[in-house]
């Protein structure tokens, strides 16, 4: 086994990570102060799974002797319109199973089981994220804006959620 190519492979992840937890957090911050709790709450879990998959990725990475890249894959997409923030988020997410899907193949041609398993676990993940940023924008297809509107009502907060804004 090359560990060169798997610490290679799970530093781009991380990268790839890093940059999910920052747009889901900017999704979030903008989701909360539209009214949209229930939305904004979706990309907050998700930006927190996100975050655990990267330290998935950085105790594999440590485990084989590498250093751990923190840097984002790139910049935060201003994006302010929720069906235009569920399509960038199934983007990436549909990019990420792919990504890793390619990373497992490429750790099992390079006799990295452990790895591998690492990057199939995250797919995993990826596709229950999809499949939940599908189901919103689905919703909002089928009741249009009348669903996002109804969110707006909720009154059930996560503690610390909604604190006073200045």
């Amino acid at each position: 086994m090359d560990r060169s190519k798997s610490i290679a492979l799970l530093n781009a992840s991380v990268a790839d990570e890093l940059q999910a937890v920052h747009q889901y957090m900017y999704f979030h911050f903008h989701l909360d102060d539209q009214g949209f709790g229930p939305l904004s709450l979706l990309f907050k879990r998700t930006a927190i799974e996100e975050m655990m998959h990267i330290e998935k990725l950085a105790d594999r990475i440590l485990f084989l002797k590498g250093e751990v890249e923190v840097k984002a894959a790139g910049p935060v997409e201003k994006i302010t319109e929720p069906v235009a923030m569920l399509k960038k988020a199934m983007l990436m997410e549909d990019g990420s199973q792919t990504d890793y899907n390619k990373a497992a193949i490429d750790c099992a041609n390079n006799a990295d089981a452990v790895t591998k398993q690492v990057f199939e676990l995250l797919t995993a993940d990826e596709e229950r994220h999809f499949d939940q940023y599908e189901k919103q924008l689905e919703k909002i297809e089928k009741y249009g804006p009348s669903y996002l509107a109804l969110q707006a009502f909720n009154t059930v907060a996560e503690p610390g959620a909604g604190a006073a804004k200045a």
